[in-house]
C-alpha cells in the first residue's frame, strides 16, 4: 500500500499564512513563496511546518507533506484541555497557553487559534 495514495486518514489541514519572498537579482525580481500549515486529526495529534517553493500550491503541498511527517502527541485533561500552564518563546516571540475551565472555550488569536482547532482542545486560552 502506497501512503501517498492514502488521503482519507482523518487529519485535517489549515493553513495559516502564505508569505511573498522577492529576491532582487541582476535581471530583475525573483518571485518566491513560503507557507505556514497545522495538521491534527482532533485526537491529540498535531504538526506543524513551514515550506518555501516558486508556486503558492507546491509550498501548501511541502508544507502539509512535513507536517504529518513531524505529527507528536498532545496530551489531554478531561480530553478538552492541557494539564497545567505552558510558557514558550522563540525569537521575540512569547505565548502562554493555560487551561480552561469547561465551557471556556478557545480564547486565542492569530495563528495560535488553528493549532488549538486541529487538537481537541474545546477550553483553552493563550496570551502573546
Amino acid at each position: 500500500m502506497d501512503f501517498k495514495d492514502k488521503k482519507d486518514d482523518g487529519i485535517l489541514e489549515k493553513l495559516v499564512h502564505i508569505n511573498r519572498i522577492t529576491k532582487v537579482v541582476k535581471g530583475g525580481r525573483r518571485f518566491g513563496f513560503s507557507a505556514l500549515v497545522v495538521v491534527g486529526n482532533q485526537a491529540g495529534k498535531i504538526g506543524v511546518a513551514h515550506a518555501k517553493a516558486k508556486q503558492v500550491p507546491d509550498a501548501i503541498k511541502k508544507a502539509n507533506e512535513t507536517a504529518r511527517r513531524v505529527l507528536i502527541h498532545v496530551p489531554l485533561r478531561e480530553g478538552r484541555t492541557i494539564h497545567h500552564d505552558v510558557y514558550g518563546k522563540d525569537g521575540a516571540g512569547k505565548i502562554i497557553l493555560r487551561s480552561a475551565p469547561k465551557g471556556t472555550g478557545i480564547i486565542a488569536g492569530g495563528p495560535v487559534r488553528p493549532c488549538l482547532a486541529n487538537c481537541p482542545f474545546s477550553s483553552s486560552k493563550c496570551k502573546k
